[in-house]
Formats: structure tokens, sequence, C-alpha cells
């Protein structure tokens, strides 16, 4: 009998299960869709409940359980065999938290086969049963009630700089340290109450497990709590997020976090082996966040990049260094000690995009057909020859959180001489929209280069950049926005499109439970997943990556674009403005015009 295992991914709007074979070759899926399954019972939308009032946007943990047993059963309905599963791990959403009660481990092990979770788990009305859990809800990512916290933690450390140090990010509205100290300000009773506080990540785990599990040395540091260099909870940071409580006291809620990303938490509870057939032997494999196990659904290697190209954008990247920065965060690695991972969220991306091609076609025609010849036509930076100067833009039709600035577009003109200066209505320097088509693939690929400059390696005899480029979303179907990625970005190796549809989540989730049980000695995941990886079936070169010259002559834009920015954020900024200059390298030669 073949090994099997079994991969989650859980979702502000649906809980995704997967089966893969020894071979990781996927067998089954399954998913619930909280809105379409649920959405009268709880009322929720887009998966979550807002009170808008406050900024709070939260989920009912009860709505998660169903969702378990539900997806199970799916599973089977698609012919899931678990019997022959035999390791276990998921992702949950980042920054997600759960409060458990003082009856919870007794309650998860000693579940009833002939009940759902729902039944057991959850409290009852008016306070009848407490349940497992001292909150019924888990506040989202999108939360935003945590301001006041936020400028605490800051403060704290003296600054987000400090911050960002210690803990990979500077303080965030979602992130689960700010997220703990409201609790304990706005709900002190229930803070009392609570014996355990879990992610998103370690509450699925421990419901498989059948007891509280550890949090993930990854999805913990995005939490403002954990230590990253020395490996522990950050004393003056839970002092904060404990209260006056203490630091004892949030220590015990937190738990210990093993520094084995593939560590087994122990067997699956007698539960699921009783009601749904799972072998008492299968492994319960460390949970981590959604992010870092997107990137362990490919044997991704330092110095290679995910891009994802949706409604907005993310970088992802996988790094031996950690040279942190309020401007973007540092995780460790969810599975190899030495690396960290690396990444960057735009809110802008998708919808930037389409503004131009829009503004292009003249017509409510949605094809990126003129779009991309406008752009790969347009010469590099705008400059037909090398005494030209640069064109640099910056298009956010809504607000941009990296650099953090209100809405707007800026158009200038750049020679390392005499500085930058103002294009906009310069029709002859900068003919709009054709200009733009360009301007807007180069922006937006020059602001991941400049913050991730300091962290990729040389390639061989070529310059520092990444070896491989993966493209994923909606994006990454584009040909003008695949070119453009390796004119600017490089890669030594290529730039490729990653075909793993919705599944990458849950894909990486279950090859992390099958390096768990089934890794040699001191085997790495990433030399574990290359063996058995078809990349033919989920793999596409698209375009050239690092093209002498072109590569070279958008360094030489950097200090530009960098100035670009500051120039944004002066004039329309969230908050003084964060000088990049002197962390990248790019001190002093911005004139503004």
């Amino acid at each position: 009998m073949a090994d099997q295992f079994l991969g989650f991914d859980l979702s502000t709007q649906q809980l995704k299960g997967i089966v893969v074979g020894s071979d990781l070759k996927l067998l089954q899926e399954a998913k619930v869709d909280f809105d379409a399954d649920f959405g009268a019972k709880y009322g929720i939308e887009k998966g979550v409940l807002t009170n808008p009032a406050e900024g709070e946007v939260f989920a009912p943990v009860a709505l998660f359980l169903e969702a378990i047993d539900l997806v199970l059963q799916r599973l089977k309905e698609q012919g899931a065999d678990f019997s022959k599963v035999q390791g276990i791990s998921g992702a949950g959403m980042q920054h997600g938290t759960v409060f458990w009660s003082q009856d919870a481990e007794h309650l998860l092990a000693n579940l009833d086969a002939g009940k759902t979770l729902l039944e057991q788990l959850e409290g009852g009305a008016k306070g009848e049963r407490r349940g497992a859990f001292s909150h019924p809800f888990s506040p989202n990512w999108q939360d935003a009630s945590t301001q006041k916290q936020v400028e605490a933690f800051d403060a704290t450390l003296h600054d987000p700089v400090n911050l960002a140090e210690a803990t990979g990010s500077k303080a965030h509205h979602r992130f689960s340290g700010p997220q703990i100290l409201r609790f304990h300000d706005k709900y002190p009773e229930a803070y009392k109450a609570t014996s355990r506080i879990t992610l998103v990540s370690s509450f699925l785990a421990s419901i498989f497990l059948g007891k509280i599990a550890p949090m993930d040395i990854s999805d913990v540091t995005g939490a403002n709590l954990w230590d990253i260099k020395n490996g522990r909870w950050h004393e003056d940071l839970l002092a904060l997020a404990g209260g006056s409580s203490g630091v004892e006291d949030l220590r015990q809620k937190l738990g210990s976090v093993p520094d084995d990303g593939g560590a087994s938490f122990g067997t699956i509870s007698p539960y699921f082996s009783a009601r749904y057939g799972f072998p008492s032997s299968a492994q319960i494999i460390a949970f981590t966040g959604d992010n870092p196990s997107t990137i362990l659904a490919l044997p991704l290697r330092s110095s290679d990049a995910i891009v994802s190209l949706g409604t907005s954008t993310t970088f992802l990247m996988s790094t031996n260094q950690y040279k942190p920065d309020p401007a973007y965060h540092f995780l460790n690695h969810p599975t190899t000690a030495g690396l960290y991972m690396f990444m960057l969220c735009y809110k802008n991306g998708g919808l930037a995009r389409e503004h131009i091609r829009d503004a292009i076609n003249g017509d409510k025609s949605r094809s990126w057909d003129k779009f991309n010849d406008v752009a790969t036509s347009t010469a590099v930076l705008g400059q037909q020859s090398k005494d030209d100067p640069m064109r640099l833009g910056l298009f956010f039709p809504r607000p941009e959180i990296v650099p953090a600035v209100k809405e707007g577009v800026w158009r200038y003109t750049y020679t390392p001489d005499s500085g930058l200066s103002n294009a906009d209505s310069d029709e002859k320097a900068w003919p709009v929209p054709a200009a733009d088509a360009r301007a807007i693939l180069e922006s937006q690929f020059l602001s991941l280069r400049l913050r991730s400059q300091s962290l990729v390696e040389p390639q061989g005899d070529l310059p520092a950049q990444p070896r491989r480029i993966y493209l994923v979303g909606g994006g990454a179907a584009n040909s003008a926005i695949a070119e453009l990625a390796g004119q600017v970005l490089g890669g030594s190796d290529g730039v490729y499109k990653l075909e793993i549809g919705g599944n990458a989540c849950a894909l990486g989730s279950a090859y992390k439970a099958a390096w768990g049980v089934q890794r040699g000695q001191g085997e790495k995941f990433e030399d574990f997943l290359e063996q058995r990886w078809n990349e033919e079936s989920f793999v596409k070169k698209v375009a050239r990556g690092y093209r002498k010259g072109v590569f070279e002559q958008y360094g030489e834009a950097l200090k530009g674009f960098n100035g670009l920015e500051k120039v944004a954020i002066e004039e329309k900024g969230e908050g003084k403005a964060d000088d990049l200059a002197k962390d990248l390298g790019l001190d002093g030669g911005i004139v503004k015009n």
C-alpha cells in the first residue's frame, strides 16, 4: 500500500484539502466555500464578519470547525482512502489568532467519533457550556482595529526600524502581537480565561492532533513577538502584549516553538481514526502560514523568486541573508534552517495595469494586444539613445503600502547628472498614454529590484540577480509582463510561469507532510522535493532573464527611482518620508527640478 499525504489550506474564504501520493502526484482535492456553504448560517460575506465602527474584521471559529468535517466528507466522496494517509500538514491565513478556553485540552482529548467537531467544541448558547474557546471569533488579517496597539509596539522598541530588526517586520494592524494586546484590553475577563493562544495554522493542527499544537517556526514571525535572530520570544514585546497579566502568563499561553519545520507534533487524534478511517500512525507535521506554504509548492532555491501578479502584487524569495527593513517582511523559512523568506506586498498590481490598458485601447475592449505591442516596442526606460533622459513613473490608483502613499500618478524623467524633472505635462518627453505601458511594468519591477537587490547573489560570472523568476497569478499569462520581468529583474536561468492553479498553498502543505514523514537523515526539503517534483507538468519557461547591457541600464535607474518614491512620499505620504537610500546604498545625487 503506497503512502499518501494530506495537505490543507485554511484561507479567508475557503478550506481546501488535497491528497498526494508518495510521488507527490495529486490524487484528490475538495474545498468548502464559506459563503456558499455557510454564508446564510453565519451571516458572513467573503468569509468574514465586520464591525466598521472599530475597523474589526473577524470570522467565527465555529465556521472553521464545520468546514473541517465537511471538507473531509467531500474528499471521501472524491474517492480519498484515508487509511493510506501517513502524514498531514496544513496552512492557515497568516496573523489570524484563536483563543482557547481552560477546557480545550480536555475536550480535544475526549472527542466522540459519533458527533461532529462543532457539537463538541463550540460553546453553548448563553454560557450553558464553555466549549473549547474563550472567545468565539478569530481576528482576520484584514482587521484594522489596532492602531493604538501598533503605535505601542513601535514605541516599545523606539521605532519601526528596531522592531523590524528584531521581529522581521514593523508593527502591522493584522499581526498577532497587536491583536493579542487589543484582546487583553477589550476583553480582560476572556483573556484571563484563555489557556492558550494559537495562530490559525496551529489551531488547525491542534484539531487533528487532539491537543494544542505548537506554532510553526515560520508562521510565528507574523506576530511581532518572535525574536528571529535569537530564536525566542522577545521579552519586551511579551511584556507589552501581556499587559497586566504579565510576561510569564503570555509565554505560557503562546507555548514553545520547535525550530524544526518538519517536526512531527505526534500522531493523529483517535477521533479522526474512528470517524474517518485514518491510521493511528498518521503523523501531524508542523502546520505553517499560507505564504510560507506557497513557496513549498516548488523546490525554490536561494535567490529564486516568486512574483504573484493578481489584483495586488506579492514578491516572495528564499534567501540566506537577514536584512530586515520596515518596508517589507522577513520570516524564518518554513522548512530549511539558515534560510529566510523575504516578502513584499503591494496593493497596486493588476488594477493599475488595467487602467493604462483601457486608456490605450480607447474603448471597452479588454484585450491586452495593443498594450503589449506598445510596451515591448518602446525603448528601455524610453531612451532612444544613451543620452536621453530615463522615464520613471509611479502609478497608484489606490493607496499603496510600498511606499506608504495615497493614490496618485507621478511621471518624471531622470538623468544621473541633473536628477529628476516632472514630465507630467511634457507631451514630447512623455506621450500619454503610450509611454505609460512600458513605464508601469518597469515601475513595478524596479520597485521589486530596489528592495531585493541586497539579497540576491552573483550567478556564476553574472552580476547579483535571481537565479529563476517564477510568475504566478492572472498576470503570469501576459507575454509583455514576462518579457519586462526578465529585462528588469534579470534571472540567470530565465523567467518561468508556474502552472499549479489555485493549489499552490495546499500543495505546499501536502509536500511538507510527505517530507516530514519520508525524509532521510539531514535531507533538506528542496532536495527531497526536487527528486520527486515533475517540473514539466508545472513549469514553463516564458522569457529570457538576464540581458547584458539592459540589466545594467536598469541598475543605473535605481537611484532615480528611489528618488521618485521620496517625491511621492513628500507629496502624498502617509506619515513622514522613510529614507530608503542609506539602507539601499543609494545616497546622494537626487535633485528635484
